[in-house]
């Protein structure tokens, strides 16, 4: 795909890393945050500002989202300054927050009506794998619009991969988080058990990183842990959000989660304790 113009509404944790790798490309990027210092570094890098994200997506072809919660996404999309507001015949949407399937089927209708594609394309990866681009995206809605915005996907993820029809990103995405949310509190245990059993835990770590009990959270955020680096690379607010939609749906279809419920509480009493703004690996603090 040749230099495109793209609005991007976002400018987060990962938001502006992802941003900064479209500029890098070429690409003409408007961004909207609603706060407009959030995006200074960004705008002096080359990006543009917009105050709305119907003004952002003005005038370009393709507008990426990634904001919060679903009522966010909702207002970005149907709100009235929403992208559907000025959204063109031909355009293309891709909403890469982790939110509702069935939000993301009611953008991928409506688009539908207007003649503008849509999908659905939640991240994982981090904050680490959006800096160096090499994020995992799971994406729902038409082959077609996927296969035409690969291109601009491979500037800042690595494993891209078509889950099937809209929804079936978000979908996925719950898997991704059910996986880490039981996983979390293994690596977490493990940290715990090594400091009262006197190791020395990043000796421990060279040993079980590389061995079956590997993962991405115990390579990446278990160091962190041990230097009680709490930073945000995704926020408990945000994955307790996750969880939640996971457990709505699980109930929807019939089926029950007892490792995400657990996770769930003990992720939610660490948001009533003021860690809301903290990075999953906070959870350690259950443990002292």
């Amino acid at each position: 795909m040749s230099k495109q113009r793209i609005a991007f509404i976002g400018a987060g944790v990962m938001g502006a890393s992802i941003i900064k790798h479209l500029l890098q490309n070429g690409h003409e990027v408007t961004v909207y945050t609603r706060t407009k210092a959030k995006a200074e570094s960004l705008i002096a890098l080359g990006a543009s500002w917009a105050s709305t994200p119907a003004e952002a997506f003005h005038n370009t072809e393709i507008a990426f989202t990634m904001v919060g919660y679903p009522s966010d996404v909702e207002e970005v999309y149907f709100g009235e300054t929403g992208l559907f507001q000025t959204a063109a015949s031909g355009n293309i949407v891709i909403d890469m927050t982790t939110s509702e399937p069935s939000l993301a089927k009611k953008i991928f209708e409506h688009a539908q009506k207007i003649g503008v594609e849509a999908l659905d394309a939640p991240v994982s990866g981090g904050d680490i794998g959006a800096q160096n681009g090499t994020l995992s995206i799971m994406i729902g809605g038409n082959q077609a619009t996927y296969n035409k915005i690969l291109p601009i996907m491979k500037h800042f993820g690595e494993n891209i991969v078509y889950q099937g029809q809209a929804g079936a990103g978000q979908h996925a995405k719950m898997c991704n988080q059910i996986v880490i949310a039981s996983g979390m509190i293994g690596v977490c245990e493990s940290m715990a058990y090594g400091l009262k059993a006197g190791l020395d835990l990043a000796t421990v770590l060279q040993s079980i990183s590389s061995g079956a009990a590997g993962s991405w959270s115990l390579s990446n955020l278990a160091p962190r842990m041990i230097k009680e680096d709490f930073a945000p690379g995704f926020y408990i607010k945000h994955f307790v959000k996750d969880m939640k939609i996971a457990l709505d749906e699980s109930k929807k279809m019939g089926i029950s989660l007892p490792g995400l419920a657990l996770a769930y509480e003990m992720y939610e009493k660490l948001v009533e304790e003021g860690y809301a703004d903290n990075g999953t690996q906070a959870l350690l603090k259950h443990y002292e």
